[in-house]
């Protein structure tokens, strides 16, 4: 359907004239991007490489395009890929829909260098090539631009500041300007433009402005409005501004609870550090000789005071610099740190040995420099250790791009202090512990500069930086002012129950418990539980759960929104609901999520094992003291023991483990799958045993050398063996794989005497499918696509070699060899 817009200005004739060609030819479609919207094929089979929020986020603004809503807004959790998902939307939008050029407006210049790297990063799901191999992208770092150059550029990236200096034909703009945000270089009237021929108002089909809270509305307006062009607004933190300016076109909502069940966000835990001068200021007293300090030189001189200085706490660290506050702070941090992660390894002084990555958020780059020289001589860190990263870090020669991105990826620096540039949309994932020693009045900032520390990270790149980190499973807020007691958040932790065990919480949940607070607890320990998980344990949780973890955390999130229970009240009430039936809507919704807990005492009793799996008792309380020191003599009676215990298992769980069933009722193996033996290993690995097919294999060794036979690592196989020689069915323990290979010589020879031949291409195909049903119990077709078969031809080359026989010959040697 056809509407009017209201524009800056007239369209270029040359403009004018495409559309008219575009509408002949598109038989009567509406020109530009605003028919290609149309065109736009469903995002089905390509969305793959997108999380579930961001395909949703698409789709719905896909369909804002449809219905030529000129504004949409969307919403999603700091860490959930936002820029990412705007990445997805450029390449669907030029790919599929006609878009000319797409700007992707940031508010600060290290973001737009940030942006610059995802486009290039990004990898289409066509054919897999980059971004910027199809479309040329570029971060305007220049006030000189004339669009008639930028023909076959496809995407600028570009700070609101930086466009307005190019709209008004500045020749440049102070680079200082850019790396700050559109919000602090705001000016105090609202700016105004004019027509430039060099810029016209086609020159962008969409404008995508990223952390839009900051910079869409006020003092800038009229720059996004010059141009004729689709607005779509990414935020973490929309305020009322913000959603006037887009029209209440909210198309996604997306929060932190939600990110959190579905594994985007982590969740955090608060630790409040309070002081007596934080809290109430203090007082330097007359005739003390006093220091005085330049706040932009530093340059100090001392002065005997006549009279008492009294301050309070909105003082402090402005008007009146305290030392001895900023150190108390700082040391009580340090030797919290254990506390706050008990789980990672100490020196011999108590102190952790590795200091998570810390962000430290100050009042003002003076305050800054306090805290980093107090942070370098507290934690005992050199000047790489500990860096501050504000805009003038410039000033001392060091660019903050290159201290932020040593900071993300360097294990040297362990804690940088900002004030305030690394508040938002700034990515560095590895950050574990974020500290407040500035109080924050709004609460879009707040949520923002909380946002540093929500983001994902893969356990081994956590590691790479921080050796002994198990996983992110959360991080934490050291709140030293009191921001997370002050009105002005909108998020809490989903934990509410820290001083309650886990068992202690899934116990309240089994006895009926729909406590909110014991719910939300017990979604944010399952999320950090999953997050630790190995797959095999996942597998087997989710057994015995008959529903994903995932799948069972957002249901108790979804559950506990209070939109969601209004939304349920509102449809079985027919109309506006009481707040008995919003409360009946609350109970029956929670009621419902914790049902496959609560009805599921297996499930509670399997989440409890494989948690304390993961943990270890630290004990501080006990002295040990050296009783002997010498070689042992009591080798064989350990591996007695050991044996022992390990027959006792076996027989206490021959009707649990499904591995156990089918040994004792076939010796030989027969009807064994791969996974039952992985069930069977994940078991003995648990407290109390914490056994592996090593150690068992070693014991067996210590007693009767003689009786066992192979060397080497043991593979999970092994377990067979172990079982059949613990079980009286071998006479000797012998290593599955040396097993395998003996039956497959065997079976080599009895096909020679039945005159059946292979040749050597066969052969070499034979002995990759003898390893791996040595290793696996078995084979199937499809995993003749996989390495080491696909180096090899795969299962392709397979049909080749052996035609229609293929799948008979895989079962015949799986039952030969694994039998």
């Amino acid at each position: 359907m056809s509407t009017s817009r209201r524009v800056f200005a007239f369209h270029r004739p040359e403009t004018l004239a495409r559309w008219h060609e575009d509408y002949t030819e598109g038989e009567g479609r509406a020109p530009g991007l605003r028919a290609g919207a149309q065109l736009l094929p469903e995002l089905g089979t390509d969305a793959a490489h997108l999380w579930p929020a961001q395909a949703e986020a698409i789709r719905n603004l896909e369909q804002s395009f449809r219905s030529n809503r000129p504004r949409a807004l969307i919403q999603m959790a700091t860490g959930s890929g936002k820029t990412f998902t705007a990445a997805n939307v450029c390449y669907r939008l030029l790919r599929h829909a006609g878009a000319q050029r797409i700007l992707f407006l940031v508010d600060r210049a290290n973001l737009g260098r940030q942006a610059l790297r995802e486009f290039q990063g990004f990898s289409t799901p066509d054919d897999g090539r980059k971004f910027t191999e199809l479309y040329n992208v570029r971060h305007l770092t220049s006030s000189r631009l004339a669009m008639a150059d930028e023909a076959a550029t496809k995407v600028h990236i570009c700070t609101i500041q930086r466009l307005h200096s190019i709209l008004r034909g500045d020749d440049e703009l102070d680079e200082a300007l850019d790396e700050k945000s559109g919000f602090e270089t705001a000016p105090p009237e609202p700016v105004e433009v004019s027509y430039n021929s060099a810029v016209p108002i086609e020159s962008y089909d969409l404008i995508i402005i990223d952390e839009c809270h900051r910079s869409i509305y006020g003092v800038w307006r009229q720059v996004l409005e010059y141009f004729d062009a689709f607005l779509v607004g990414l935020t973490a933190t929309p305020g009322k501004q913000t959603f006037g300016f887009f029209d209440q076109n909210l198309v996604m909502e997306y929060g932190h609870a939600q990110a959190v069940a579905d594994r985007v966000n982590v969740d955090f835990d608060v630790f409040r550090i309070r002081t007596e001068i934080t809290e109430s200021g203090g007082t330097v007293p007359a005739e003390f000789v006093t220091k005085f300090r330049d706040r932009d030189t530093r340059e100090h001189r001392l002065e005997k005071i006549d009279e008492d200085i009294t301050y309070d706490a909105n003082q402090l660290d402005r008007r009146v610099v305290t030392p001895d506050q900023i150190r108390t702070v700082v040391r009580t941090l340090r030797n919290s740190l254990p506390e706050i992660f008990p789980d990672r390894e100490r020196r011999d002084d108590g102190l952790l040995q590795h200091i998570p990555k810390t962000l430290i958020f100050a009042k003002d780059d003076s305050h800054a420099d306090d805290i980093v020289k107090i942070v370098r001589q507290e934690f005992g860190l050199g000047n790489e250790g500990a860096v501050k990263i504000t805009y003038r870090s410039g000033d001392a020669g060091n660019k903050p791009e290159e201290l932020l991105q040593q900071f993300r990826t360097s294990y040297k620096t362990r804690i940088a202090v900002t004030v305030d540039m690394i508040a938002t949309g700034t990515d560095v994932k590895p950050i574990e512990c974020v500290v407040f020693m500035r109080m924050v009045r709004s609460r879009n900032f707040f949520e923002q500069m909380k946002g540093r520390g929500v983001r994902v990270i893969d356990r081994d790149q956590l590691r790479a930086v921080t050796p002994d980190a198990a996983a992110k499973d959360r991080f934490v807020i050291v709140d030293a002012v009191g921001v997370t007691e002050a009105e002005l958040h909108g998020t809490v932790p989903m934990e509410r129950q820290r001083a309650v065990g886990f068992d202690a919480l899934l116990n309240q949940i089994g006895l009926g418990s729909i406590d909110p607070d014991v719910v939300s607890s017990v979604a944010s320990r399952l999320t950090r539980l999953s997050r630790r998980m190995t797959a095999a344990d996942r597998a087997e949780v989710e057994q015995v759960a008959g529903v994903g973890l995932t799948d069972l955390v957002r249901g108790m999130v979804d559950a506990l929104d209070v939109d969601r229970q209004y939304e349920a009240a509102e449809a079985e009430a027919g109309g506006d609901p009481t707040p008995d039936q919003v409360k009946a809507a609350d109970t029956a919704m929670i009621r419902e999520a914790v049902k496959p807990l609560a009805a599921n005492p297996a499930l509670r009793e399997k989440l409890v094992e494989v948690r304390r799996s993961y943990e270890q008792v630290i004990d501080t309380a006990s002295k040990d003291q050296v009783i002997s020191g010498q070689f042992s003599r009591e080798a064989a009676d350990r591996a007695q023991t050991q044996i022992e215990s390990w027959k006792q298992f076996i027989d206490d769980n021959k009707d649990e483990i499904t591995a156990l069933q089918v040994l004792y009722s076939q010796p030989y193996g027969g009807g064994l799958s791969y996974d039952d033996i992985k069930e069977l290993a994940n078991a003995i690995k648990r407290p109390p045993h914490r056994w592996t097919p090593d150690a068992l294999w070693e014991a067996y060794e210590t007693l009767d050398a003689s009786k066992v036979s192979g060397s080497g690592h043991r593979v999970s196989t092994d377990l067979v063996s172990l079982v059949r020689y613990t079980l009286g069915e071998a006479d000797v323990l012998v290593s599955y794989p040396d097993l395998v290979n003996d039956r497959f010589e065997a079976w080599l020879l009895q096909q020679t005497n039945v005159g059946r031949s292979f040749s050597q291409e066969q052969a070499a195909f034979l002995e990759l499918i003898k390893e791996r049903i040595a290793t696996n119990l078995g084979i199937e077709p499809t995993e003749l696509m996989a390495p080491p078969f696909s180096t090899h031809g795969g299962l392709g080359k397979a049909r080749q070699l052996f035609g229609d026989e293929l799948d008979a010959l895989l079962n015949e040697l799986t039952l030969a060899l694994a039998a």
